[in-house]
Protein backbone atom coordinates (compact mmCIF):
# COMPACT_ATOMS: atom_id res chain seq x y z
CA UNK A 1 0.00 0.00 0.00
CA UNK A 2 1.60 3.23 -0.97
CA UNK A 3 1.54 6.27 1.56
CA UNK A 4 -1.11 7.99 -0.95
CA UNK A 5 -4.02 5.52 0.07
CA UNK A 6 -2.95 5.50 3.46
CA UNK A 7 -6.27 6.43 6.11
CA UNK A 8 -3.73 9.30 6.75
CA UNK A 9 -2.21 10.20 3.28
CA UNK A 10 -3.20 12.80 1.19
CA UNK A 11 -5.05 10.50 -1.12
CA UNK A 12 -7.91 9.86 1.62
CA UNK A 13 -8.22 13.62 2.42
CA UNK A 14 -10.62 14.35 -0.26
CA UNK A 15 -12.95 11.24 0.80
CA UNK A 16 -12.53 12.56 4.82
CA UNK A 17 -13.43 15.84 3.58
CA UNK A 18 -16.40 15.13 1.57
CA UNK A 19 -17.47 13.06 4.62
CA UNK A 20 -18.00 16.06 6.24
CA UNK A 21 -18.94 18.69 3.24
CA UNK A 22 -21.79 16.65 1.92
CA UNK A 23 -24.42 16.47 4.55
CA UNK A 24 -23.45 19.57 6.09
CA UNK A 25 -24.16 21.01 2.67
CA UNK A 26 -27.26 19.25 2.17
CA UNK A 27 -28.22 20.30 5.95
CA UNK A 28 -27.63 23.97 4.71
CA UNK A 29 -30.06 23.10 1.98
CA UNK A 30 -33.01 21.86 4.08
CA UNK A 31 -32.10 24.93 6.47
CA UNK A 32 -33.02 27.29 3.49
CA UNK A 33 -35.26 25.33 1.16
CA UNK A 34 -37.19 23.28 3.98
CA UNK A 35 -40.10 23.17 1.32
CA UNK A 36 -37.62 20.67 -1.07
CA UNK A 37 -37.76 17.97 1.48
CA UNK A 38 -40.59 15.41 0.74
CA UNK A 39 -43.38 14.75 2.33
CA UNK A 40 -43.38 10.69 2.15
CA UNK A 41 -43.74 9.07 3.26
CA UNK A 42 -44.69 9.97 6.83
CA UNK A 43 -44.91 13.15 6.45
CA UNK A 44 -40.96 13.90 7.38
CA UNK A 45 -40.67 16.92 5.37
CA UNK A 46 -43.38 18.26 7.67
CA UNK A 47 -41.29 16.94 10.85
CA UNK A 48 -38.04 18.20 9.71
CA UNK A 49 -39.90 21.86 9.56
CA UNK A 50 -41.09 21.04 12.60
CA UNK A 51 -38.02 20.49 14.42
CA UNK A 52 -35.64 23.15 12.71
CA UNK A 53 -34.25 25.51 15.48
CA UNK A 54 -32.94 22.03 16.56
CA UNK A 55 -30.78 21.84 13.83
CA UNK A 56 -28.54 23.09 15.71
CA UNK A 57 -27.36 19.45 17.29
CA UNK A 58 -26.92 18.59 14.01
CA UNK A 59 -23.83 21.40 13.55
CA UNK A 60 -22.59 20.95 16.48
CA UNK A 61 -21.83 17.10 15.90
CA UNK A 62 -20.54 17.88 12.19
CA UNK A 63 -18.24 21.22 13.65
CA UNK A 64 -16.80 18.64 16.03
CA UNK A 65 -16.39 16.20 13.53
CA UNK A 66 -14.63 18.60 11.05
CA UNK A 67 -12.65 20.14 14.11
CA UNK A 68 -11.35 16.25 14.80
CA UNK A 69 -10.19 15.70 10.90
CA UNK A 70 -8.01 18.66 11.01
CA UNK A 71 -8.61 20.15 7.49
CA UNK A 72 -9.38 23.21 6.75
CA UNK A 73 -12.10 21.94 3.86
CA UNK A 74 -13.57 20.21 6.22
CA UNK A 75 -14.49 22.55 8.64
CA UNK A 76 -15.19 25.35 5.92
CA UNK A 77 -18.24 23.18 5.11
CA UNK A 78 -19.14 22.34 8.38
CA UNK A 79 -19.20 26.19 8.74
CA UNK A 80 -22.09 26.55 5.85
CA UNK A 81 -25.14 25.07 7.79
CA UNK A 82 -23.85 27.46 10.67
CA UNK A 83 -23.99 30.23 9.06
CA UNK A 84 -27.41 29.59 7.00
CA UNK A 85 -28.94 28.22 10.49
CA UNK A 86 -27.82 32.24 12.10
CA UNK A 87 -29.41 34.11 9.38
CA UNK A 88 -32.69 32.47 10.51
CA UNK A 89 -32.68 31.88 14.42
CA UNK A 90 -30.12 34.75 15.43
CA UNK A 91 -32.73 37.69 14.88
CA UNK A 92 -35.24 36.14 16.79
CA UNK A 93 -32.51 35.27 19.56
CA UNK A 94 -31.22 38.77 19.49
CA UNK A 95 -34.50 40.70 19.28
CA UNK A 96 -34.84 43.45 21.55
CA UNK A 97 -37.32 42.96 24.22
CA UNK A 98 -40.51 45.45 23.32
CA UNK A 99 -42.54 47.46 25.74
CA UNK A 100 -46.51 47.20 25.63
CA UNK A 101 -48.33 50.36 24.79
CA UNK A 102 -51.16 48.20 23.01
CA UNK A 103 -55.09 48.55 23.32
CA UNK A 104 -55.36 45.81 24.77
CA UNK A 105 -53.53 42.30 26.16
CA UNK A 106 -54.77 38.75 24.92
CA UNK A 107 -53.62 35.26 26.93
CA UNK A 108 -53.99 31.56 25.04
CA UNK A 109 -53.46 28.89 27.45
CA UNK A 110 -54.22 25.33 26.89
CA UNK A 111 -54.92 24.39 30.47
CA UNK A 112 -53.99 20.05 30.05
CA UNK A 113 -57.20 19.02 31.33
CA UNK A 114 -56.72 16.92 34.97
CA UNK A 115 -53.27 19.01 35.30
CA UNK A 116 -54.24 22.41 36.74
CA UNK A 117 -57.70 23.50 38.54
CA UNK A 118 -59.99 25.84 37.33
CA UNK A 119 -58.65 28.50 40.86
CA UNK A 120 -55.58 28.39 40.25
CA UNK A 121 -55.98 29.29 36.65
CA UNK A 122 -58.04 31.62 37.34
CA UNK A 123 -55.72 33.28 39.66
CA UNK A 124 -52.94 32.94 37.09
CA UNK A 125 -54.87 34.27 34.01
CA UNK A 126 -56.34 37.39 35.88
CA UNK A 127 -53.14 38.04 37.07
CA UNK A 128 -51.94 38.49 33.58
CA UNK A 129 -54.04 41.53 33.19
CA UNK A 130 -55.38 40.33 29.78
CA UNK A 131 -58.68 41.60 28.47
CA UNK A 132 -59.07 38.28 26.13
CA UNK A 133 -58.25 35.04 27.37
CA UNK A 134 -58.58 31.78 25.41
CA UNK A 135 -58.33 28.13 26.74
CA UNK A 136 -58.00 25.53 25.38
CA UNK A 137 -58.72 21.66 26.40
CA UNK A 138 -60.72 22.62 29.26
CA UNK A 139 -62.62 19.85 30.85
CA UNK A 140 -66.25 19.52 30.43
CA UNK A 141 -66.91 18.56 33.59
CA UNK A 142 -64.96 21.74 35.02
CA UNK A 143 -66.62 24.34 32.93
CA UNK A 144 -69.14 25.81 35.14
CA UNK A 145 -65.74 25.72 37.77
CA UNK A 146 -64.06 27.66 35.48
CA UNK A 147 -66.82 29.95 35.17
CA UNK A 148 -67.52 30.60 38.41
CA UNK A 149 -63.87 31.58 38.81
CA UNK A 150 -63.54 34.16 36.18
CA UNK A 151 -66.80 35.81 36.36
CA UNK A 152 -65.60 38.87 38.17
CA UNK A 153 -62.93 39.71 36.46
CA UNK A 154 -64.31 38.39 33.01
CA UNK A 155 -68.43 39.02 32.42
CA UNK A 156 -68.75 37.86 28.79
CA UNK A 157 -68.09 34.44 28.13
CA UNK A 158 -68.40 31.11 25.85
CA UNK A 159 -67.86 28.05 25.90
CA UNK A 160 -68.49 25.08 23.52
CA UNK A 161 -66.85 21.55 24.41
CA UNK A 162 -63.36 22.16 25.84
CA UNK A 163 -63.09 25.38 24.27
CA UNK A 164 -63.81 28.94 25.51
CA UNK A 165 -63.23 32.65 25.31
CA UNK A 166 -63.41 34.85 28.32
CA UNK A 167 -63.50 38.84 27.83
CA UNK A 168 -63.35 41.78 29.81
CA UNK A 169 -65.45 43.15 26.85
CA UNK A 170 -68.77 42.47 25.26
CA UNK A 171 -69.08 39.34 22.99
CA UNK A 172 -71.27 38.84 20.17
CA UNK A 173 -71.46 37.13 16.76
CA UNK A 174 -70.80 33.92 18.38
CA UNK A 175 -70.18 30.66 15.95
CA UNK A 176 -68.85 26.94 16.84
CA UNK A 177 -67.17 26.01 14.20
CA UNK A 178 -66.31 22.68 13.24
CA UNK A 179 -63.50 21.90 11.30
CA UNK A 180 -64.05 18.16 10.73
CA UNK A 181 -64.17 15.42 13.94
CA UNK A 182 -66.01 14.76 17.27
CA UNK A 183 -65.57 18.11 19.18
CA UNK A 184 -65.90 21.94 17.57
CA UNK A 185 -62.30 22.74 17.11
CA UNK A 186 -62.93 26.11 16.87
CA UNK A 187 -64.73 29.29 18.85
CA UNK A 188 -65.53 32.76 16.39
CA UNK A 189 -66.72 35.95 18.28
CA UNK A 190 -66.60 39.54 17.82
CA UNK A 191 -65.40 41.12 20.97
CA UNK A 192 -65.99 44.57 21.76
CA UNK A 193 -62.74 45.86 22.69
CA UNK A 194 -60.75 48.89 23.22
CA UNK A 195 -59.11 48.61 19.58
CA UNK A 196 -62.20 48.76 18.19
CA UNK A 197 -64.49 45.80 17.45
CA UNK A 198 -62.22 42.15 16.63
CA UNK A 199 -63.09 38.93 15.34
CA UNK A 200 -61.38 36.29 17.70
CA UNK A 201 -61.16 33.11 17.15
CA UNK A 202 -60.59 30.48 19.86
CA UNK A 203 -58.84 27.58 18.52
CA UNK A 204 -57.91 23.99 19.35
CA UNK A 205 -56.34 22.06 16.57
CA UNK A 206 -56.84 18.08 16.11
CA UNK A 207 -53.33 16.59 18.06
CA UNK A 208 -50.76 15.09 15.97
CA UNK A 209 -48.87 12.14 16.88
CA UNK A 210 -45.11 10.37 15.62
CA UNK A 211 -46.41 6.78 14.87
CA UNK A 212 -44.40 3.46 13.97
CA UNK A 213 -46.66 2.65 11.26
CA UNK A 214 -47.81 6.37 9.91
CA UNK A 215 -44.63 8.07 10.59
CA UNK A 216 -45.33 11.98 11.31
CA UNK A 217 -49.11 11.81 11.81
CA UNK A 218 -50.82 14.78 10.85
CA UNK A 219 -53.82 14.04 8.60
CA UNK A 220 -56.80 15.24 10.62
CA UNK A 221 -54.71 18.48 11.75
CA UNK A 222 -53.81 19.45 8.32
CA UNK A 223 -57.37 18.92 6.87
CA UNK A 224 -58.64 21.01 9.87
CA UNK A 225 -55.98 23.86 9.36
CA UNK A 226 -57.36 24.15 5.73
CA UNK A 227 -60.89 24.58 6.92
CA UNK A 228 -59.91 27.42 9.08
CA UNK A 229 -57.65 28.91 6.55
CA UNK A 230 -60.66 29.06 4.06
CA UNK A 231 -63.15 30.41 6.69
CA UNK A 232 -60.64 33.07 7.74
CA UNK A 233 -59.94 34.45 3.96
CA UNK A 234 -63.80 34.69 3.79
CA UNK A 235 -64.46 36.60 7.14
CA UNK A 236 -64.47 40.36 6.55
CA UNK A 237 -63.73 41.62 10.18
CA UNK A 238 -60.84 43.79 9.11
CA UNK A 239 -59.44 43.28 12.61
CA UNK A 240 -58.75 39.71 13.68
CA UNK A 241 -56.96 37.59 16.14
CA UNK A 242 -56.35 34.22 16.70
CA UNK A 243 -55.74 32.23 19.92
CA UNK A 244 -55.07 28.56 20.63
CA UNK A 245 -53.25 25.46 20.46
CA UNK A 246 -52.37 24.92 16.46
CA UNK A 247 -50.50 21.47 17.18
CA UNK A 248 -47.94 22.51 15.49
CA UNK A 249 -45.07 25.02 14.51
CA UNK A 250 -45.67 27.66 11.67
CA UNK A 251 -42.68 26.33 10.13
CA UNK A 252 -44.61 23.11 8.91
CA UNK A 253 -45.96 22.88 5.59
CA UNK A 254 -49.45 22.04 6.96
CA UNK A 255 -50.21 25.34 8.65
CA UNK A 256 -49.30 27.27 5.45
CA UNK A 257 -52.59 27.82 4.74
CA UNK A 258 -53.77 29.41 7.94
CA UNK A 259 -49.93 31.08 7.84
CA UNK A 260 -50.27 33.12 4.83
CA UNK A 261 -54.02 34.71 5.93
CA UNK A 262 -52.58 36.30 9.44
CA UNK A 263 -49.24 37.25 10.91
CA UNK A 264 -47.79 35.74 13.76
CA UNK A 265 -47.65 37.90 16.77
CA UNK A 266 -44.03 36.28 18.43
CA UNK A 267 -42.29 37.11 14.58
CA UNK A 268 -42.83 40.87 14.96
CA UNK A 269 -42.51 41.23 18.92
CA UNK A 270 -41.34 38.08 20.07
CA UNK A 271 -37.65 37.47 21.28
CA UNK A 272 -36.27 33.93 21.02
CA UNK A 273 -38.06 31.10 20.09
CA UNK A 274 -40.96 31.33 22.12
CA UNK A 275 -40.86 27.15 22.62
CA UNK A 276 -44.54 26.17 24.35
CA UNK A 277 -44.45 22.79 24.70
CA UNK A 278 -44.04 20.34 26.53
CA UNK A 279 -44.06 23.08 29.75
CA UNK A 280 -41.65 21.53 31.77
CA UNK A 281 -39.17 22.12 28.93
CA UNK A 282 -40.44 22.99 25.67
CA UNK A 283 -38.99 22.01 22.65
CA UNK A 284 -41.33 23.49 20.08
CA UNK A 285 -43.77 26.37 19.92
CA UNK A 286 -47.16 24.99 18.77
CA UNK A 287 -49.25 27.55 20.97
CA UNK A 288 -49.89 30.87 18.48
CA UNK A 289 -51.31 34.36 18.19
CA UNK A 290 -52.69 35.36 14.66
CA UNK A 291 -53.64 38.62 13.54
CA UNK A 292 -54.43 40.90 10.69
CA UNK A 293 -55.53 44.41 11.26
CA UNK A 294 -53.78 44.43 14.55
CA UNK A 295 -50.23 44.82 15.08
CA UNK A 296 -48.75 43.39 18.37
CA UNK A 297 -46.33 45.29 20.51
CA UNK A 298 -45.19 42.36 23.14
CA UNK A 299 -45.71 38.76 23.16
CA UNK A 300 -43.90 36.25 25.83
CA UNK A 301 -44.71 32.92 26.90
CA UNK A 302 -45.15 32.63 30.17
CA UNK A 303 -43.85 30.36 33.13
CA UNK A 304 -44.97 26.31 33.17
CA UNK A 305 -48.57 27.14 34.89
CA UNK A 306 -49.05 23.04 35.37
CA UNK A 307 -50.22 22.21 32.04
CA UNK A 308 -48.40 20.55 29.91
CA UNK A 309 -48.23 23.96 27.47
CA UNK A 310 -46.93 27.39 28.77
CA UNK A 311 -49.14 30.04 28.00
CA UNK A 312 -48.78 33.40 25.44
CA UNK A 313 -49.52 36.56 26.76
CA UNK A 314 -49.64 39.29 23.60
CA UNK A 315 -50.36 42.82 23.85
CA UNK A 316 -51.83 44.49 20.35
CA UNK A 317 -52.78 48.17 19.07
CA UNK A 318 -55.26 48.26 16.04
CA UNK A 319 -53.59 49.18 12.39
CA UNK A 320 -56.63 49.58 11.00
Amino acid sequence: MTRSTRRGGPGGRPRRTARIAVPSLLLAAALLFPRLLPNRPGNLGSLAETALPWSAVAIAVLLLWAAARGTRPAMAAALVPLVAWCALFVPALAAPARAGLGDFKALSFNVGGARTTPEAVAREVIATGADLVALEKVPVGAVPAYEKALAAAYPHHTTRNTLGLWSRHPLREVEAMDLGGPWPHAIRAVAGTPGGDTAVYAVRLPSVRVRATEGFAIGPRDAAAARLADRVARDPAPRMMLLGDLNGSLDDRGLAPLARQLEPAQEHAGRGFGFTWPAPFPVVRIDHVLLRGLEATSTRVLPDLGSDHRPVLTEVRRTV
